[in-house]
């Protein structure tokens, strides 16, 4: 019984009970119909009690001819029949005998853990997670003086470099949404004003939400999913690539190479970037204000000037530094601490831009809070 296989071959036939598999040809991965015609049919329906192989017509072979003996094996051991591999090359007997005797039982499956150690393991994580930010606050509080005595290791060229990034580069993006938003408020709030009449004051509420709320906040939000998401990738990338590990073997300080140069930009570029969010927000009022509402340009402008006092624009000035921090330290802090697969760069932007965003949100409630109780 012969079955060709496009220059593979193998003829099978019977010698007192046992059956002999002669190999001839080439069988190389080029081959791709030599996985088509294994014996199985062949072996399954036969009454055979050994099976013996002749390999003195076989010519070149790789995989191929491996995957062939493989399927043979499987099928002998399933029925219990006698396999002599004498007959074949010495290299495919020992690739062979590499090959597990039995078939690999399947993996045990963990234990599942219950909802308290769960619970306890997260809470373990979060608290060393807590340990290692404050400790990198710790570091860059005493490296601040340094830095500004200039001590610090850290090349001006780098620390240039992210002030673009996190300043000039940001410019578009920042006056896009925050003239959008002051519009919407503009809006919003002139409607609700017109039903008690008093729509004049649109302006004191877009300078006073600007100054304090918006600006500060919308723009801390857009620097925390395009800058401290960029932040933490880089940093991940460079932690898969081993480039920190090489940093450290050559004693260079990791903090003032990459974390100081990128914390001091963004808290710098903050309340440059809050002071221009907020004069383009109560710009995009000031239009909808005039041309929806009927305002004049002048009783705007006015009412804007009396509305916005210094302890506002001062509050906002401090949120802004204190968001650029808060966004630029815990970025840095997941960036250095991801793994080493390119899916772990992605899933570090990510939670860099959620914690930096979940973060700025719940610093600017306390700061509210704060604020009511003093005062302000």
């Amino acid at each position: 019984m012969t079955e060709p296989l496009d220059g593979h071959a193998w003829q099978a036939r019977m010698r007192e009970g046992s059956m002999v598999l002669s190999l001839s040809g080439d069988w190389t991965a080029r081959e791709e119909a030599a996985l088509a015609h294994a014996p199985g049919p062949l072996l399954e329906h036969s009454d055979i009690q050994a099976i013996l192989f002749d390999s003195s017509s076989l010519g070149r072979w790789d995989s191929s001819l491996l995957i062939f003996l493989q399927s043979v094996c499987e099928v002998s051991r399933r029925r219990r029949i006698a396999l002599d591999l004498t007959g074949l090359p010495a290299a495919a007997r020992r690739l062979l005998a590499l090959l597990p005797a039995e078939p690999q039982a399947a993996i045990a499956t963990l234990p599942r853990t219950g909802l308290v150690e769960r619970a306890g393991g997260w809470i373990i994580g979060r608290w060393l997670d807590g340990v290692a930010f404050t400790a990198l606050v710790g570091e860059a509080a005493l490296r601040t003086v340094p830095a500004l005595r200039g001590r610090a290791r850290m090349r001006a060229r780098d620390l240039l470099a992210s002030i673009h990034d996190a300043g000039i580069a940001a410019l578009p993006v920042v006056a896009l949404v925050n003239i959008l938003v002051g519009a919407i408020v503009a809006f919003l709030g002139g409607i609700q004003l017109r039903r008690l009449g008093a729509e004049i004051y649109v302006s004191n509420l877009i300078g006073v939400t600007e100054v304090r709320e918006m600006a500060p906040l919308i723009t801390a939000i857009v620097m925390s999913g395009r800058t401290g998401s960029a932040y933490s990738a880089e940093i991940a990338a460079m932690q898969g690539s081993e480039e920190i590990e090489a940093l450290r073997a050559l004693g260079v300080p990791i903090f003032d190479y990459l974390i100081l140069p990128r914390v001091t930009a963004l808290t710098v570029m903050m309340p440059l970037l809050c002071t221009y969010a907020g004069a383009l927000g109560m710009l995009g009022g000031f239009a909808v204000a005039v041309n929806m509402m009927h305002i004049s340009a002048g009783a705007f402008i006015t009412h804007i000037r009396a509305a916005v006092a210094g302890p506002d624009i001062f509050l906002g000035l401090v949120k802004s530094v204190v968001f650029g921090t808060w966004i630029a330290m815990a970025s840095c802090r997941i960036g250095m601490k991801a793994g080493r697969s390119a899916n772990d760069v992605g899933h570090a932007a990510t939670t860099a831009a959620v914690s930096g965003i979940v973060g700025v949100i719940a610093l600017d409630a306390l700061f509210d809070v704060c604020a009511n109780a003093l005062g302000i």
